[in-house]
């Protein structure tokens, strides 16, 4: 699902992500223990949003490296 309707002070960047400029996800919390996941550079086109559980599983497997050299 997609939403447009988020409010602006409540994304999350990751720690990751400097303050120069470059490309980042940010996350934030929405009703029903939903994520919301978008660009910082293009909010104005949305972000999608996943169950609590689904991105969860999606975060461990990138910090086990689960997905290779992408």
């Amino acid at each position: 699902m997609m939403r447009h309707d988020l409010p602006a002070d409540r994304w999350i960047k990751s720690s990751y992500s400097g303050d120069a400029g470059a490309q980042c996800v940010e996350c934030q919390p929405v009703a029903s223990a939903d994520v919301a996941v978008g660009d910082s550079k293009e909010r104005s086109k949305g972000a999608f949003v996943f169950s609590g559980v689904a991105w969860q599983s999606f975060v461990d497997a990138v910090k086990h490296n689960e997905f290779g050299q992408i």
